[in-house]
Formats: structure tokens, sequence, C-alpha cells
């Protein structure tokens, strides 16, 4: 079912909206229209947090000419359901296929994917897949190697067969998300952001990181691939390796921030202007006029 837009309501906020999938699943979309946009961008959040926290980064792009449409992932932020878990291993490749085609249906132009950290690894896996075919793929501290070590991982496949929605912490360390201390303030005051997985889930995120890094000399798309080297949430030498076995593709840009924290977007100045800047670069270079 195509996802009415609401009008912008009253109060200045985004316009909101819901998608209902073919499972029954409803998921809830956040909008930053704009009059005649040259282009727009789907943006896809992270573990365990939700679209709205992308207000600041969709202004950045509202003021460079794109619309952006955000949505919370299964298991996130306003859209129903448990917390952190999926009904089948590739419930969020699925919904992000959805949610694309839906939006770009409404536009004269497909939109850009951005993803970041799972949602980063989300949209690669759907774009490798040919889940979906975005013009331009942006990818922000993606999951592509956890922290953790080979027996948890083995753990959590086998709990993904035998209590797949057994939920869990996530174990995420906030005070690694930026080094901007209001972003971990209005992290922890945030009530649509949680901190559970399921086995399901992180067995999603374990297989779907490693395919793509065996998977990355399919790349299609022209690609950046932005990376925080003192990242703690996700490990930075997945994006690396990655980085080199998609090189031979010739669509790959990469730019790495040695003192940057997950959150790239999020980051305290200066380094949050220098991560738009090679941001805005790289649109300036990709998007015909």
């Amino acid at each position: 079912m195509h996802a009415a837009l609401q009008n912008r309501p009253a109060d200045g906020t985004e316009p909101m909206s819901w998608l209902d999938l073919a499972d029954g699943q409803r998921l809830f979309l956040r909008d930053w229209p704009l009059p005649q946009a040259r282009g727009a961008v789907l943006l896809v959040h992270g573990l365990g947090e939700h679209s709205g926290r992308y207000r600041r980064l969709a202004a950045w792009f509202n003021q460079r000419g794109y619309a952006v449409r955000g949505y919370d992932q299964r298991g996130h932020g306003q859209t129903p359901g448990g917390r952190g878990r999926l009904r089948h291993g590739d419930d969020l490749l699925e919904d992000l296929a959805t949610v694309y085609n839906d939006y770009a249906n409404g536009l004269p132009h497909p939109p850009l994917l951005l993803g970041h950290s799972m949602g980063g690894l989300v949209a690669l896996r759907a774009a490798l897949d040919g889940r979906v075919a975005p013009p331009a793929l942006l990818l922000s501290s993606p999951a592509l190697r956890s922290w953790e070590s080979p027996r948890m991982i083995t753990l959590a496949r086998l709990l993904s067969r035998v209590a797949p929605s057994l939920p869990l912490r996530n174990g995420l360390d906030v005070d690694k998300l930026s080094h901007d201390p209001q972003v971990m303030t209005d992290y922890r005051s945030d009530p649509l952001q949680h901190g559970w997985i399921t086995p399901r889930l992180a067995d999603f995120i374990f297989r779907a990181g490693a395919a793509c890094i065996a998977d990355a000399n399919r790349l299609a798309q022209p690609t950046l691939l932005l990376v925080a080297d003192s990242d703690e949430l996700v490990d930075p030498s997945g994006s690396r390796e990655f980085a080199r076995k998609a090189a031979a593709t010739g669509r790959l840009t990469t730019r790495f921030f040695s003192t940057l924290y997950h959150e790239l977007f999020n980051e305290a100045e200066p380094g949050r202007g220098q991560v738009l800047m090679q941001l805005g670069d790289w649109l300036g270079r990709q998007t015909p006029e």
C-alpha cells in the first residue's frame, strides 16, 4: 500500500505517515519534503535508534536541494512490534525494498540511499542483492564487522534457530557514539531509543556483514564509504576490507576519519564539518545538474 504523505503539522515538525507491508507489519515513515527538489534521499538508521535522530542531517540535505525520507525499521522507533525482533532473517532487506520502491514511485527520479551502521549494512546488502537499485549509495560506519568474539557469533547463530526472539541487551557503549556530550545526553533521554537485540537480528548482522565483504566485487552503484577509524561500536576493519575488495569496481570512494567516533554525522566540530564537506564534495561530483 502506498504511503499517503500527511500535511506538514502546524508546529513545524516533519510530516509522518505509515506504510503497510504484505505480512501485516506497519512501518513508521518520516519526511522532510522540499518543493522542486533536485533529488531525494532515503535514510536507513542504525541499531536501537530511529529516523527522528536524523533531523539535522535531513536539514543539511534540504539546504542542498534534496527531499528526504526516513523510516523506523522493524523493531525500532515508532514502528510497532518487539524491540529488535524479526519474523524472518531477511525482514530488514525486504522492508527496505518496499519502502524504497514506494518512495521512488512518487518521485521523478529514484532516491539516493544512505545507511548508517546497521542501516548501512542493510542498504549495502539490499543493493548487492539487487533488491534496490539506487543511483548512488552512501554508507556511514556500516556494520560490516563486529567486535564480538567468534564464540559469540557462533552462539547467535545457534540461538537464532532455537530462541530467535529472545530479548538480549545489545551492549552498545553510548559513550562512544560521539565526542559531543550533548549527543550522548539526548540519546539517553530519548524514549524511542532502545538497547535490545534478538538472536535472529544479531545473526543477520553477523552473516550479512561477512557476505557484503565477500561480495564487494559486485558493487554496481557509485558509493561513498565513510569510516570512523576510532569506532568502538563496529569494527572499522570490515569497511577497510570491503574497500580493498571493491576497489576493482571503480565505483567506491572511501574517506577515513582517524579520530572520530561511530556517529560521524553527529560528531563534535570540527569533525562533523569535515565529514559533511566530504559528503557534499562527493555529491557534487555524482549528481548531474
